[in-house]
């Protein structure tokens, strides 16, 4: 009897619902600065996928805070540890490599717009009212001149000091250790200065590497021995991470190069003692801003076509032209990605912006998985609708 063959692949494949979203709650921001005040937590962190208005609900926390603070007098050496600061200013850079850590400085010397207004802000033009600042964890918008596709948006932040913005010149790479490096400066000088730290950004892994307990050894890179491990796929790669210790988190274990380079870091510390640094916070208070799915990916149609009209296509071919290699472009992200390709005549307008939207959306999606994991594994997250 002939078997009646039917074509699995022409079955309709049911689409799982998508993940519930967070139950979104009402801050107490008061209730966030007298824990802070009080030793409570250490830092406050404001994340969310991209286009959730992360930026402005923490320049707007920002200046929540501050008007709250005018008549505490627990902040009141916030305002005379002006005098230091601008003793310490007046000696030159405390970050060598990182650009000056002072507030409101988030460039040195850069040709971009945001650098030229981060020069105006050192100038006076900010407030010295506010007593909260912004530390971006935006791992792309530490390059100068990558303004436009990494969104940085730099009025949002009006008079609130901001760090981690145009510290490095683009073309150039910059890690997770040399981040953690330059943010462990930036949270010291700001607690040092008697004002209160607020990180913002949507790079799960930076957000980590900041609050909860990595310790990033400086270790230098073995080309040949990357070379080697190449060679070999990812879960034999991990198995043999794991015989030189704990595994780190699954934001490294995704990667098969962040693998191989943990296990560069795991080889080199069996044979060489490696200090660590350790000024960490270690009490972080995490407000997740929550928007709707099809909301978010209206905005993130909108957003798009804004910088593409506002000058994405020509800040890419400028920096082609500046001697960055088209390849080396594409590594900094989407937006780098697919204009690239269109500016090379890889793809047309229309199918460039297509597939850079689809992949934003894709990208969205992965960063609340990220923030979901990080709830699994015993983060409290306050969402807030915004």
């Amino acid at each position: 009897m002939a078997r009646n063959r039917q074509n699995k692949l022409r079955e309709a494949i049911p689409i799982p619902p998508p993940a519930p979203l967070p139950e979104p709650e009402v801050i107490d921001v008061e209730s966030v600065l007298n824990e802070y005040l009080s030793g409570a937590i250490d830092l406050i962190v404001v994340l969310g996928p991209t286009a959730s208005g992360k930026t402005r609900y923490a320049v707007d926390l920002a200046h929540r805070i501050t008007s709250l603070a005018a008549s505490d007098s627990r902040l009141q050496p916030a305002r005379r540890s002006e005098e230091r600061c601008d003793e310490r200013e007046a000696q030159g850079p405390e970050a060598e490599g990182f650009g000056n850590i002072s507030p409101h400085r988030g460039a040195r010397g850069g040709e971009s717009q945001s650098a030229e207004r981060s020069e105006a802000l050192s100038e006076g033009t900010a407030s010295t009212d506010v007593v909260a600042e912004i530390i971006s964890a935006d791992s792309r918008q530490v390059y100068r001149g990558m303004d436009v596709g990494t969104g940085k948006d730099l009025d949002e932040y009006g008079d609130v000091p901001y760090h981690l913005i145009d510290i490095v010149p683009a073309g150039s790479r910059f890690d997770l250790y040399q981040w953690q490096e330059a943010f462990e400066k930036a949270y010291k000088d700001i607690r040092d200065r008697g004002r209160i730290p607020i990180l913002c950004g949507g790079t799960g892994l930076y957000i980590e590497a900041a609050t909860c307990g990595y310790s990033l050894p400086q270790v230098p890179p073995n080309e040949e021995l990357r070379a080697e491990l190449e060679q070999y796929d990812i879960e034999e790669l991990i198995a043999r991470l794991a015989e030189l210790g704990p595994l780190p988190g699954e934001g490294v274990l995704q990667s098969k190069r962040r693998v191989i380079r943990a296990l560069e870091v795991a080889m080199y510390e069996k044979d060489n003692p490696v200090q660590k640094s350790c000024f960490l916070p270690k009490k972080p208070y995490y407000i997740g801003t929550l928007v709707g799915r099809e909301e978010r990916n209206e905005r993130i149609d909108k957003r798009l076509d804004a910088r593409l009209k506002s000058g994405l296509i020509e800040e890419v071919k400028g920096l082609i032209e500046s001697g960055i290699r088209p390849e080396d472009l594409m590594y900094y992200g989407l937006e780098y990605k697919f204009v690239t390709q269109h500016v090379l005549g890889i793809l047309t307008y229309d199918e460039m912006r297509l597939l850079l939207s689809n992949a934003i959306h894709q990208f969205a999606k992965r960063q609340m998985t990220w923030f979901r994991g990080m709830e699994k594994d015993g983060i409290t997250i306050h969402w807030t609708n915004v």
